[in-house]
């Protein structure tokens, strides 16, 4: 029996448990730091699930919140001018500055960095940016609804705590009118818009939050809430979030017995691994890998198919060291097997992980230079693209084979200089200085001059035929393979 793939599944489950017009899918995440990889998980697995509904004829909005009103909580080690930013706890992140200076505020320069990314591997959300939608007192009813629902919220949430939350908890923070903190603690609510609040700094404030909006729900109540008010039919969520008792399994009975809606169509996904890169990942040290470091060593369809052909709840590595040509090597087989070059036992599944990997699938199989090829070449070449792409001039059918080659040999240069293990690394050499005996310096200038009359026109000869020339000139002189290669290594790069 044929595998179906797992988003195709997701979809499937999604329109038999929910009947609509439209299904909306989202994701989104706290920019509080450099957008890494590992966060790209959760966009890319909204971006497969939407387009294997659109693939049933289904209509999707697929929506990507960015919290930018959530609280700076701690300053990453990768930021400039920690000082600075640490006089910017406990507020905003949207009003806190970009020290890079090159954005209006911290969290635009982190939302805009994966932003422009995003189109490269074809992935075009809808952006909410939660610092509007509270400032612009958008969820004012929302607020209202929750906070004249605490006691209910409360219960829900004492059933997971190992001691219950105060008497007199609010679901709500109120960022303060003097010092913009959220170290607050709300004393009186009139059960309409208006609460009143005292902060740390010893401000004492009554706002009315239908027409100022300083006061944000919790992430507990305000996942469940924007559940409701986007009408969102699936969201993925990381480890973290469903543990038994996470926010995952408090959002769901929020929504399911205060609003008395279904919870949306959830799906768990793992962590990943960065190998060949150094540590594990970790937004707060700032050790992280992005998409566009990702996108330096492999191709936009590559890195959709490292996701897609992973499911999501399954961890992975994406690799940075020698495996890079393994993984080149297994997409180019895939995309064979698509185009029936090559069988497979389950062909159909790798098909459909190749549909699902292309951002436009092409009608014919596109130009396929090995990677592992391209990395000798552009080194023999002295890292000059045009040289590279000259040779294959009379490969190349259309602009997507030359610009993928050229991408390809990109990629190429970006490992050997950043990733490349040393026995991949080479240069030619412009002078010779290694002794040869006499039988292999015989066979070398039979194979100059065969070379040679290839160039001229004068014969034809392709790699393998080559190849197969240094084995029965070598058998003819007596010589043993590995000298012969041993040797011409050394006069050629200075290695075995």
């Amino acid at each position: 029996m044929a595998r179906i793939h797992w988003a195709d599944r997701v979809a499937e489950q999604i329109i038999k448990e929910r009947k609509k017009e439209q299904y909306v899918c989202a994701a989104g995440i706290t920019p509080s730091g450099t957008i890494h990889i590992g966060n790209f998980r959760e966009v890319i697995t909204v971006d497969l699930v939407s387009r294997a509904l659109r693939d049933k004829k289904k209509k999707v909005r697929f929506i990507y919140s960015w919290d930018d009103y959530d609280r700076l909580r701690k300053v990453p080690k990768n930021m400039p001018k920690q000082d600075l930013l640490k006089e910017y706890l406990y507020k905003p992140i949207v009003i806190t500055p970009d020290t890079f200076g090159c954005h209006k505020s911290y969290a635009e320069h982190n939302e805009k960095e994966f932003e422009e990314k995003l189109p490269e591997v074809g992935i075009f959300p809808e952006f909410i940016y939660q610092n509007e939608m509270y400032r612009k007192c958008v969820y004012k009813d929302e607020i209202k609804f929750v906070l004249n629902k605490r006691k209910e919220i409360k219960k829900i949430l004492d059933k997971y705590r190992r001691e219950p939350l105060e008497s007199d908890w609010y679901p709500v923070k109120v960022y303060c009118e003097k010092c913009n903190r959220d170290t607050t603690k709300v004393v009186d609510y009139d059960g309409e818009y208006k609460l009143k609040y005292e902060c740390e700094c010893g401000y004492k404030g009554e706002i009315d939050f239908s027409k100022k909006g300083n006061v944000k729900l919790l992430w507990r109540v305000d996942w469940p809430m924007r559940w409701h008010y986007e009408k969102v039919d699936f969201e993925p969520g990381g480890k973290e979030h469903s543990t038994p008792g996470g926010s995952r399994t408090t959002s769901k009975e929020i929504i399911e017995k205060i609003y008395g809606e279904k919870a949306p169509v959830y799906l768990m996904y793992d962590y990943i691994i960065i190998k060949g890169a150094g540590g594990k990942m970790s937004s707060s040290l700032g050790n992280v890998i992005t998409l566009k470091d990702v996108l330096e060593i492999y191709e936009p369809e590559i890195v959709r198919w490292l996701f897609t052909s992973t499911r999501p709840n399954k961890e992975f590595f994406i690799s940075f060291d020698s495996d890079v040509l393994k993984i080149y090597e297994d997409f180019d087989r895939n995309e064979r097997l698509y185009f029936g070059i090559e069988e497979d036992d389950d062909l159909d599944f790798k098909k459909r992980t190749y549909e699902l990997s292309c951002i436009n699938i092409p009608k014919k199989i596109p130009l396929q230079v090995p990677f592992r090829h391209i990395v000798n070449l552009i080194q023999m070449y002295d890292f000059d693209i045009n040289k590279v792409v000259d040779l294959y001039k009379d490969k190349i059918k259309d602009d997507n084979d030359e610009k993928r080659l050229r991408k390809r040999i990109e990629c190429a240069i970006n490992w050997i200089k950043k990733y490349a293990p040393d026995q991949f690394k080479f240069r030619i050499k412009k002078e010779i200085d290694v002794e040869v005996n006499e039988k292999i310096k015989k066979v070398i200038k039979e194979i100059n001059n065969i070379l040679k009359q290839n160039i001229e026109g004068k014969i034809k000869i392709d790699d393998k035929q080559l190849h197969q020339t240094f084995y029965d000139l070598c058998k003819k002189e007596y010589i043993d393979i590995k000298d012969f290669f041993k040797s011409v290594y050394l006069i050629l790069i200075g290695k075995e």
